[in-house]
């Protein structure tokens, strides 16, 4: 089992489920569809709930294959040309990201994402395409593939876009860019989908996501109305090598994380030191409910796979609050633990 073992886990982190557990999921979906008010519910509502099943049913099967893969979501304009510099360094970021084993997921239109996908090529790459009136056809590279989804509503495909990835890439683009950059930045923030890393890739010298940045210091950060922490939560650069390193290294020690009843449990391919430990529960106390970090042995129901086997586990009550701050403790994990 790769890297990626933990995609396998419920979107909360809990250890795969039983074959009971699931049956009674299904028999939910059944009793809920089979109590919609048919007299009191538009025949617009049932087309809207029936589409987006079918889609995520069919999105689901696509990737449930890869799940063992690390992949990294690049988004980015459909219009930009191949000549532009930003093509160019998606092209390379593709080429990188696969070359440290990685699969590149896009939405398999033109520009960014069709650049993404050719640095990927097609093997490494996967698609998740919407329909639109216009510029949204597949792109060559992952045309006809078994690996691309097309999907009617943004909801179904924005969803799958950060379920299925463990790090994201921004480069520029229009309103559904800015769009999807927001909504991956607002899931983690609020603790609805784990920590990855999240770069905002300028082109060389641009100021696109610079911009950004700067109105979001000015009118979020200096209002008060996001935390100096939450910056914590995402990367801005114009250099591709610096945004390789950034998500590649986010997985050098940590591996993934999950809840144990109400209790976060990190994955680590390394366990601290008892006096790196001492120093964890001295600079990160401030994120503690109560108690403090211990290492723990592996939760019953984990998935009997020798890569589990090897990882230790760090427990804390974590607030749920302050989770730029857990990114920190992330990265002085991957820093400090050898």
């Amino acid at each position: 089992m790769s890297d990626a073992s933990f995609n396998s886990y419920a979107a909360n982190g809990s250890p795969e489920a039983t074959r009971a557990e699931l049956s009674e999921l299904i028999e939910r979906l059944r009793h809920a569809s089979e109590h919609l008010p048919t007299e009191h519910t538009a025949h617009h509502d049932l087309k809207l709930l029936s589409r987006a099943i079918r889609e995520l049913r069919k999105a689901f099967s696509v990737f449930e294959p890869y799940r063992q893969q690390r992949k990294v979501t690049i988004f980015g304009s459909a219009r930009t040309p191949r000549d532009a510099p930003a093509y160019k360094q998606a092209e390379v970021l593709g080429r990188q990201m696969v070359e440290n084993g990685w699969f590149v997921v896009t939405g398999a239109a033109t520009g960014i994402m069709e650049a993404g996908h050719r640095g990927a090529g097609r093997e490494n790459s996967m698609g998740l395409n919407i329909m639109l009136p216009f510029e949204q056809e597949s792109n060559e590279i992952i045309r006809g593939d078994a690996k691309l989804v097309t999907m009617k509503y943004f909801f179904t495909r924005k969803l799958m876009f950060v379920k299925e990835c463990d790090a994201v890439v921004c480069l520029p683009g229009g309103f559904g860019t800015l769009d999807e950059a927001l909504e991956v930045l607002t899931l983690i923030q609020t603790g609805k989908r784990e920590l990855m890393p999240v770069v905002l890739l300028d082109a060389p010298g641009g100021h696109y996501w610079r911009d950004f940045l700067e109105f979001v210091r000015r009118n979020l950060l200096d209002e008060a109305m996001i935390s100096p922490d939450d910056m914590s939560l995402l990367l801005l650069t114009d250099s591709v090598e610096a945004t390789v390193a950034d998500v590649v290294s986010f997985y050098r020690v940590f591996h993934s994380m999950l809840y144990v009843s109400d209790r976060l449990m990190f994955r680590l391919r390394k366990a601290p030191s008892e006096k790196q430990l001492a120093t964890i529960n001295r600079e990160f106390a401030d994120i503690l409910t109560d108690g403090e970090f211990a290492l723990r042995d592996a939760p019953p129901g984990e998935p009997d796979d020798p890569e589990f086997a090897t990882l230790a586990r760090m427990q804390f009550h974590f607030n749920r609050r302050n989770h730029g701050r857990l990114r920190k403790l992330i990265d002085w994990l991957n820093a400090e633990v050898r």
